[in-house]
């Protein structure tokens, strides 16, 4: 009875989000009782990796961001490529208004954060962390409001995402990379051409992609590029319009095959190691400081500006037109909703501030929640409200 309940849960559109909320909330709980000493200890564990002269050495924490995030981007990739050349955003009508809208909300909330720290060379590092928006967390909150918001804005909402997670990808590659290894970024560029041929041969087995990307991981994370992107670069190459034997697209097979051990498994994993944060009256004084201000300003006022401000200019100008059965007012309560940055503005942080003092990790992370909650909170209001008034 459980188990049929429960798998009925997972099938619904706002499990995902419901699933990060509990895990954030448990590493809350974890992070602010007698379980801290563990769960420090837990994440802390040193896990090494050694073939030859191969070494990694990392702890559990930087595996699970470098390393399952990896398997993340690998889905990310999937669906932009799938999503760019089949999908919502195949044509220059479709990608018009998530595109617009998608830099003006990442470009005006690091605006925002750049207003608060421009003074401080540390912390200005952190001006792309409210320029993300969390593709799970927000489309499960959408999700809840069932029939009360039109299919479109869920439409117009995964494409912005997409785009907007495209963004963040190249942030990441341009403005987050250290010192470069050209040796691990010759052999990279070697492993990526031979996923090109693959791709060019019309195989069509997943196995031999696999095993390459690994590979590919394994060299990026020594080149001192973001090992995440070998998610992507190994998405890219995957066929979309071959056909494997049994007439399934490799690309789709794969997308499908990832996507709840990714969304159930991975995302989960990932908020129980980072939204672990303790919370006592300094780090509530906290809040009021540079960091936290510029990213709850720009997860909560930025990205409404931004996303509203652009898709009305583009609406306007002829540029583009709303979602079908949506109006302003929906369309505002999206923008709202886009300022919920969560797993990616968490991700982008712990690399802004990955070798800097542990005090700028903790007050990002207490505005990474804080604007979230506000933007998750205020969103879902005002699309409620919105679509009682229309009904």
């Amino acid at each position: 009875m459980f188990a049929r309940r429960f798998h009925s849960f997972l099938q619904q559109d706002y499990a995902i989000g419901v699933l990060l909320f509990i895990a954030s909330a448990l590493a809350m709980l974890a992070a602010n009782t007698f379980f801290a000493e563990y769960y420090d200890l837990l994440l802390s564990t040193p896990i090494r990796f050694t073939v030859g002269p191969l070494d990694i050495h990392k702890p559990l924490l930087l595996w699970i961001n470098d390393g399952l995030m990896a398997v993340f981007f690998l889905l990310i990739g999937l669906e932009v490529k799938q999503e760019v050349l089949a999908g919502e955003l195949s044509t220059p009508a479709q990608v018009m208004l998530p595109g617009i809208g998608a830099i003006g909300g990442m470009l005006v909330p690091a605006l925002f954060y750049v207003a608060f720290n421009y003074s401080d060379p540390t912390a200005i590092k952190g001006w792309a962390i409210p320029a993300a928006t969390d593709i799970a967390f927000a489309v499960g909150i959408l999700a809840l409001l069932g029939k009360r918001a039109p299919a479109s804005l869920m439409t117009f909402l995964l494409a912005l995402a997409i785009i907007d997670d495209l963004g963040a990808i190249i942030i990441i590659a341009i403005f987050y990379t250290e010192d470069l290894s050209l040796m691990s970024m010759g052999i990279a560029s070697v492993l990526l051409a031979i996923l090109a041929f693959f791709n060019y041969r019309g195989i069509t087995r997943i196995g031999p992609y696999m095993v390459v990307g690994t590979l590919l991981w394994i060299c990026v994370l020594k080149s001192g590029v973001h090992a995440t992107l070998a998610g992507v670069l190994l998405a890219f190459t995957i066929p979309l319009k071959a056909v494997d034997r049994r007439g399934r697209s490799p690309l789709k097979a794969l997308q499908h095959n990832l996507h709840s051990s990714v969304h159930y498994v991975i995302l989960p994993i990932f908020a129980f190691a980072n939204a672990g944060l303790e919370l006592n009256a300094e780090q509530i004084r906290s809040l009021f400081t540079p960091i936290p201000l510029g990213i709850v300003t720009g997860l909560f006022l930025g990205k409404q500006i931004g996303v509203f401000s652009f898709c009305w200019l583009a609406v306007k100008s002829g540029l583009a037109k709303l979602p079908t059965g949506a109006n302003w007012i929906q369309m505002y309560g999206l923008s709202i909703l886009c300022g919920i940055g969560f797993t990616m503005s968490l991700f982008i942080s712990s690399l802004a501030f990955e070798d800097v003092n542990t005090s700028y990790l903790i007050s990002d992370r207490i505005g990474v929640l804080t604007g979230s909650i506000l933007s998750a909170i205020f969103g879902f209001a005002t699309l409620y409200w919105a679509g009682r008034k229309q009904a």
